[in-house]
C-alpha cells in the first residue's frame, strides 16, 4: 500500500515519513487528483437544491487526500528537494493549476454557489458561515468564474503556464545557491570570529571538501561581510550573492521574470482590472496600489536621509582604514559593525554565545506558555530530516497540535525561513488538530558544539514561531479560514508582533545564557543590545522599502518590456543610495516569483508593522508585557480568529482603533529623521 494513501496510524496523525519514498509521489498524486476532481464533479451535479452544507461543507471536504499529499510533497520540496522531487514539482505545478481552473470555473458548480450567495440573508448562517460564503464566491469570481468561454479557457491557460514559471524560477535559485561556493584558505579568514570560521568549516565538511567555504546561505555570507577585513573576498561573496537567478544559462530567471509579469497583467485584464496590482491588492486591507506606494513613501523619504547620513559616517571609516575608494555594497555591513561596535560597545561576536539555539527556541515556548498558557512536550517521532524535531503542543491537559522546527541550512532546502502546514486545524469533520512547520536556515556547529544564533537570526526564529502559534491557536470550524488563511497585509501581525518579546528583559534575563559560562547576559550588554535596536535602521528599511516599490511597480501597470532595466529605471528615480541594493533583487525575488503569494504584497511586511507596533505599545502602556487580560484579547481576536472576519475588524475589536503610519516610524526611530 503507498503511504501516502493509506490511514496513517501515528502519533496525532503525523505523515509517516520513514515509510515515505520519492516513487510514493506520483502514484499518490494520481489518485489524488482523481478524488478531488470526481468529488467536485459529484457537488456540481448534485440534484439536490444548494445548501450551504451540500454546496459549500462539502467542497470544504472534497480535496482532503490531495491536500494530505501536497502537503508532504511540498514541504519536501522546500525543505529537502532533489533531483526527483524537483522533476515531479515541474510537471505536477501545471497539472494542480489546471485543476483548480477546473473547479473554479465549473459553471454548474458556480451556479450553487452564486444562488447561495444571493440568498444569503435567508439562510440563517452563522457569522463564520457567512464570512466563508462570501470567501467562496469572491474566490470563483476572482478565479474567472464569470467569464465566457474563450476567455476561461485563456485564463486556464494562463494559469497553467504561471504555475510552470514559478516552479522553474524557484527551482533556479536553489541551483544557483547550491552551484556556488568560496573556498577560504588559513589566510583568507582575517577578521572572522571563532563562530564564523566553525559555520564556514561546517559549510565545507558539507560539501565534501576540508578547510573553509562560504556559501550563499544569509546565515553565513552575512555575518562574513560584517567580520571579514578582506575587501577583495567581500566584494566576490556580495557580487554571487546579489547575481542569482542572473549568471545566464540554464538557470537565469529574466525571461521568466518578464513573461510572469507580462501573464499576470493578461489575467487581470481577463477578469476587468486595469492591471495586476488592483486585482491583488482588493482582498488585502490596503485595497489599492496608491494606499500602498503612500504607505511607503511615507518611510522611504526619512529612512533614506537616515541611510545618506549613516552612509557618509561609514565612508569616514573606510577611509581612515586606508582604503580610498567609494563606499560599496560589500562594504556596507562591515564598517557598520565597526560603527555599532564605537557607537554602542555591541560586538556580535561578545553577543552570539548568549543566544543559543535551543535555549531560544526554549525563550519561544516561554513566552507562549505566559501568554497563552501553551506547553510544549518533545516528540520522538521520524521526520522528514534528521536535523527536525518535534512537540506535541498542549493547553493544560487538551492536545492543541504538532510543532515542528527545521532550524539549519543545507544544500537541498530552499534559502530564507518560513511557516508552513502538514495539516490546517478546522472543527467541520470532528476536532482537526494543526500540525505546523517552522523552517529556517541558521549555520549548523561542529559536531558536540551549540549552535549559536545571531539576534537577527533569535528574532526570525521569534518571527516564524509567531506564524506557528497563528496555525496552531486557530479555533474555526472551516479550512479556508483557518490560521495564516487571512489577507495578505495581515497575515504577517502576528509574526512580527511576537518579535518583541525576544527582546524583554523578562525573556532575555532568562534565556540569554553564555554557551560556556552558564552565566547570564550582563545586565550592561542587555542594555547595550536594547539601546544599539534601531542602529543602521535606514539601510534596513531602505533595503526593504526599495524591494517593495519596485514589486509595486511592476504590478502597477503595463508589464515592463525589460524588468531589469525598469528596476534601475525606478531605483534612479527614487535617489536609491549607491551603497545599498534591494534585499530581494528581482532575479532571486521569490517572495514575487516562486509563486503568487505576495506579488504586488511584499509591502505587506511593512504594512503589518504599522500595526504590531501600535499592538505592542498595548502592552507597554499598562507596564506589563505579559498583562493577561490584553493576552487574552490578543488570542481571541488575533491568534485564535483566522479569517473568521475582516482583518481590520479584528485589529479594531483587539486595539479599539486602527493605527497610523507613526507608530511605525516611532518603532524604527525614524521619526526624527
Amino acid at each position: 500500500m503507498n503511504p501516502l494513501l493509506s490511514p496513517w496510524n501515528t502519533p496525532f496523525g503525523i505523515p509517516p515519513f520513514s515509510d515515505i519514498r520519492d516513487e510514493d509521489f506520483a502514484p499518490a498524486f494520481e489518485v489524488a487528483l482523481k478524488d478531488a476532481r470526481d468529488g467536485v464533479m459529484e457537488i456540481a451535479q448534485n440534484p439536490e437544491a444548494p445548501s450551504f452544507a451540500n454546496t459549500i461543507e462539502a467542497m470544504e471536504t472534497s480535496d482532503t487526500l490531495l491536500d494530505r499529499v501536497a502537503n508532504v510533497f511540498f514541504n519536501l520540496a522546500g525543505t529537502d528537494s532533489n533531483d526527483a522531487i524537483e522533476a515531479l514539482q515541474r510537471e505536477l505545478s501545471p497539472k494542480l493549476s489546471q485543476l483548480h481552473s477546473e473547479i473554479m470555473m465549473n459553471a454548474d458548480l458556480f451556479k450553487r454557489v452564486d444562488a447561495l450567495f444571493e440568498a444569503r440573508d435567508t439562510l440563517s448562517l452563522t457569522a463564520e458561515q457567512l464570512r466563508v460564503l462570501e470567501l467562496y464566491h469572491q474566490n470563483f469570481v476572482r478565479a474567472g468564474a464569470k467569464l465566457n468561454d474563450a476567455d476561461k479557457d485563456r485564463l486556464k491557460a494562463v494559469m497553467s503556464r504561471l504555475a510552470e514559471l514559478g516552479t522553474g524560477f524557484a527551482q533556479n535559485v536553489l541551483a544557483d545557491e547550491r552551484a556556488w561556493s568560496m573556498s577560504l584558505g588559513e589566510d583568507d579568514l582575517d577578521g572572522l570570529p571563532d563562530f564564523v570560521r566553525a559555520s564556514a568549516r561546517a559549510a565545507a565538511e558539507e560539501r565534501g571538501q576540508g578547510g573553509y567555504c562560504i556559501t550563499l546561505s544569509r546565515s553565513l555570507i552575512v555575518p562574513f561581510l560584517q567580520f571579514s577585513k578582506r575587501r577583495d573576498l567581500r566584494e566576490v561573496a556580495f557580487k554571487a550573492w546579489v547575481s542569482r537567478g542572473k549568471n545566464r544559462g540554464e538557470t537565469d530567471n529574466r525571461e521568466i521574470v518578464a513573461e510572469t509579469l507580462r501573464l499576470r497583467e493578461e489575467r487581470a485584464k481577463l477578469l476587468g482590472y486595469p492591471h495586476f496590482a488592483a486585482f491583488k491588492l482588493e482582498k488585502e486591507m490596503a485595497k489599492t496600489p496608491d494606499a500602498v506606494r503612500e504607505m511607503l513613501m511615507t518611510v522611504w523619504k526619512p529612512a533614506k536621509a537616515q541611510a545618506e547620513r549613516d552612509a557618509e559616517r561609514l565612508a569616514e571609516l573606510m577611509h581612515a582604514d586606508g582604503v580610498n575608494d567609494t563606499l560599496a555594497p560589500w562594504d556596507w555591513r562591515h564598517y557598520a559593525a565597526i560603527l555599532q561596535k564605537r557607537e554602542h560597545d555591541l560586538d556580535e561576536a561578545e553577543l552570539k554565545p548568549y543566544l543559543q539555539l535551543d535555549n531560544m527556541i526554549e525563550a519561544s515556548f516561554a513566552t507562549a506558555n505566559r501568554l497563552f498558557g501553551l506547553s510544549f512536550k518533545p516528540l520522538d517521532v521520524p521526520l522528514h530530516h534528521p536535523d527536525a524535531r518535534a512537540w506535541e503542543v498542549l493547553n493544560g491537559d487538551r492536545h492543541v497540535g504538532v510543532f515542528i522546527g527545521d532550524y539549519f541550512n543545507r544544500s537541498s532546502k530552499r534559502s530564507g525561513a518560513w511557516c508552513s502546514s502538514f495539516r490546517a486545524q478546522s472543527k467541520l469533520e470532528g476536532e482537526v488538530s494543526p500540525i505546523t512547520i517552522n523552517v529556517c536556515n541558521f549555520s549548523k556547529p561542529p559536531a558536540g558544539q551549540p549552535a549559536l544564533l545571531t539576534f537577527d537570526d533569535a528574532r526570525t526564529l521569534f518571527h516564524e514561531f509567531g506564524h506557528a502559534l497563528h496555525n496552531l491557536m486557530s479555533d474555526v470550524t472551516y479550512k479556508l479560514i483557518s490560521g495564516t488563511s487571512v489577507a495578505r497585509d495581515f497575515v504577517e501581525l502576528p509574526s512580527q508582533l511576537y518579535e518583541h518579546w525576544l527582546s524583554t528583559s523578562e525573556i532575555l534575563s532568562e534565556y540569554a545564557v553564555h554557551a560556556e559560562t552558564g552565566k547570564p547576559m550582563p545586565k550592561p550588554l542587555f542594555e547595550k543590545l536594547r539601546a544599539a535596536e534601531n542602529f543602521d535602521k535606514g539601510f534596513a528599511t531602505v533595503e526593504y522599502t526599495s524591494s517593495a516599490l519596485v514589486d509595486l511597480d511592476f504590478h502597477s501597470g503595463p508589464a515592463p518590456a525589460d524588468p531589469m532595466a525598469r528596476q534601475s529605471e525606478l531605483l534612479a528615480e527614487l535617489g536609491m543610495p549607491g551603497a545599498i541594493t534591494m534585499r530581494h533583487a528581482t532575479p532571486h525575488f521569490q517572495h514575487v516569483f516562486s509563486g503568487d503569494g505576495y506579488s504586488s504584497g511584499y509591502y505587506s511586511y511593512m504594512w503589518s508593522e504599522v500595526m504590531d507596533a501600535d499592538a505592542f505599545a498595548a502592552f507597554e502602556e499598562v507596564g506589563d508585557v505579559f498583562d493577561e487580560d490584553i493576552a487574552a484579547r490578543l488570542a481571541e481576536n488575533i491568534y485564535s480568529a483566522g479569517g473568521s472576519e475582516d482583518p481590520a475588524a479584528l485589529y479594531v475589536a483587539f486595539r479599539g482603533k486602527m493605527p497610523g503610519v507613526e507608530a511605525l516610524l516611532k518603532q524604527r526611530g525614524l521619526d526624527a529623521a
